[in-house]
C-alpha cells in the first residue's frame, strides 16, 4: 500500500512537471502559451484544406478594418496577429512538424528553441543558387579585369616610340591607302584609323605574357571549376609520369622539365615565368640551372649583384646616411 502511494504521488508530481514544462516551452516560440491548433479552432488531424478553410473564416472576422470602435480595433489587430501566427507555423508541413514533437516532447526545452529559431534564420534561397550566383560574379569580375589589364598594356606598347614606330612601318601600306582618303575623312578621323591600325598590328605580332596576358575563357572560375576533374586527373597522370621516367628510370630531363625545375627553385607562378622573355629563359637553360647545384650558385652571384646595385644607388646611399646618423625611425620633412 505504501508504495502504491508513493507511485501514484510521483506520477503526480510527473504530470505536474510537465504541464508546467509543455506551458514554459510555449513561451516566446511558435503560438507563446496559446495552443496554434486552439487559436484555429482545429484538431491536430486536420488537413490544409480544413485549416486554410478556418484561418479565411477568422481572418474575416476579426480583421481590423472591419471593426470601427478602437477598443474593438485593437483587440482584432491582437486576434488577427495570433491568427495569422498560427497558421503560418501550420500550413507549412515542416514547421508543422517540429510543432508536433513539441507538443508530444515538452521536456526537450532546448532542442525546441533550436529548431525553432534555427528555422527561422535560415536562408530562404537554396545555398547551390547562392553559391552560383556568386561563383558566376566572380568569374564575370575576373573576365573583365583580366581584359582591363591587357587593354592597358596594349594601349601603353602604342605609346611606346619602338613599338609604335615598328607597328607603323609593318602597317605601312594600309596606312598610306587609308591617308590617300584625306578627301573623305578628317584629320581626327584619319588619327583614330591610324591608331585602330596600329593597334591590331601589336595585338597580332606581340606576345604578351604574365598578368597582362590577353584573357582566355579557360583561365576563369567557373570554367576551371567545370575542369576541375579532368586537371585533378592530369596532374596524377603528370606526377606518375614524373615519378617513372626521371624517379624510377632515370631518364634525361626534357626542356619542359627543365624549365619546371627552374621555375620551382625561382618559386615562381606558372604567369610570372611566362612573363620572362624567352632570350632570358633560354639563358637559364645554357646555364643548367635546372641542377640544383647551379641554381644555388646563380642565386648567390645575382644576390650579390643587386646588393651591389643597391648600394651604388644614390637614394639608397642617402637612406643608409640617414640611418647611420638617425637610427631606425620615421623620417620628418625637418629631417629632409
Amino acid at each position: 500500500m505504501f508504495y502504491f502511494k508513493c507511485f501514484i504521488f510521483i506520477t503526480a508530481i510527473w504530470q505536474v512537471t510537465v504541464v508546467s514544462s509543455h506551458e514554459y516551452l510555449l513561451e516566446g516560440i511558435y503560438c507563446g502559451k496559446a495552443n496554434c491548433y486552439d487559436v484555429l479552432g482545429v484538431t491536430r488531424e486536420a488537413t490544409k484544406s480544413e485549416i486554410g478553410k478556418s484561418y479565411r473564416q477568422l481572418a474575416k472576422k476579426y480583421h481590423p478594418d472591419l471593426h470601427r470602435d478602437p477598443e474593438d480595433k485593437k483587440v482584432a489587430e491582437e486576434k488577427f496577429k495570433e491568427i495569422a501566427t498560427a497558421y503560418e507555423i501550420l500550413r507549412d508541413d515542416e514547421e508543422r512538424t517540429d510543432y508536433d514533437y513539441m507538443l508530444d516532447n515538452p521536456q526537450e526545452y532546448y532542442a525546441h528553441y533550436y529548431r525553432y529559431y534555427r528555422r527561422r534564420m535560415a536562408p530562404k534561397v537554396d545555398v547551390r543558387i547562392v553559391i552560383s550566383v556568386t561563383i558566376t560574379i566572380i568569374s564575370v569580375i575576373q573576365y573583365y579585369s583580366a581584359w582591363s589589364k591587357y587593354d592597358t598594356a596594349i594601349k601603353y606598347f602604342m605609346t611606346v616610340p619602338k613599338y609604335r614606330n615598328k607597328a607603323l612601318e609593318i602597317a605601312k601600306a594600309e596606312i598610306s591607302e587609308n591617308q590617300s582618303r584625306k578627301n573623305k575623312k578628317s584629320k581626327a578621323q584619319q588619327k583614330e584609323d591610324q591608331d585602330r591600325i596600329i593597334r591590331r598590328v601589336i595585338e597580332e605580332n606581340m606576345d604578351i605574357k604574365g598578368a597582362y596576358a590577353k584573357p582566355e575563357i579557360v583561365d576563369i572560375l567557373w570554367v576551371q571549376i567545370l575542369i576541375l576533374p579532368y586537371t585533378i586527373s592530369y596532374y596524377i597522370y603528370w606526377y606518375l609520369r614524373w615519378l617513372w621516367k626521371f624517379s624510377i628510370m632515370k631518364q634525361p630531363y626534357g626542356e619542359e622539365e627543365k624549365l619546371y625545375l627552374i621555375r620551382k627553385y625561382m618559386k615562381l607562378g606558372q604567369h610570372q615565368f611566362n612573363a620572362i622573355d624567352e632570350k632570358e629563359r633560354q639563358e637559364f637553360l645554357d646555364e643548367e640551372l635546372w641542377i640544383k647545384d647551379n641554381f644555388v650558385v646563380w642565386k648567390q652571384i645575382k644576390d650579390e649583384e643587386a646588393k651591389k646595385a643597391l648600394a651604388e644607388n644614390n637614394k639608397y646611399k642617402q637612406y643608409r646616411r640617414y640611418i647611420k646618423n638617425h637610427g631606425v625611425g620615421r623620417m620628418t620633412f625637418d629631417d629632409s
